[in-house]
């Protein structure tokens, strides 16, 4: 009988990064799905607003343009040069984390939305870590 051994294969940072990207739009749909469920909530978005904030064509345009930067990141991360692809990420990533931590501040924030917030600038962290350690001979 032959033993077998578990491999711990290593992992490209393209790859890693990529898949950073994905679990993060997975945090941002999944609050976004569960604020749908607070008390209310539908109410104020079939009025035109939410905690105070008008949602306007504008509003909706910028909101749509934020929230499909990590899914273009996914594509760049696996496609762009090393060089390139670390410097995106790690300037893409600062801004979200900038966006995650002014969306904690905003007042009436529920206590769920704040766990997502933390594990988005988790994620973001991980990315900018990811890129910035990118090995030299990857590079």
């Amino acid at each position: 009988m032959t033993k077998r051994i578990l491999e711990d294969v290593k992992i490209n940072v393209k790859i890693k990064l990529a898949a950073l990207w994905v679990a993060l739009m997975f945090l941002y749909i999944y609050a976004d799905i569960k604020a749908i469920f607070q008390p209310g909530i539908i109410e104020q978005i079939i009025a035109g607003g939410v905690e105070g904030i008008q949602i306007t064509p504008t509003l909706l345009w910028v909101t749509a343009i934020l929230m499909s930067i990590p899914g273009v990141m996914v594509l760049l991360s696996l496609t762009l040069k090393p060089q390139a692809n670390r410097w995106i990420n790690i300037i893409v990533s600062i801004f979200h984390i900038g966006l995650a931590i002014r969306l904690m501040l905003m007042p009436g924030g529920w206590a769920y939305s704040y766990i997502y917030s933390i594990g988005q600038v988790v994620w973001l962290l991980l990315i900018v870590w990811s890129a910035w350690k990118w090995p030299k001979q990857e590079a």
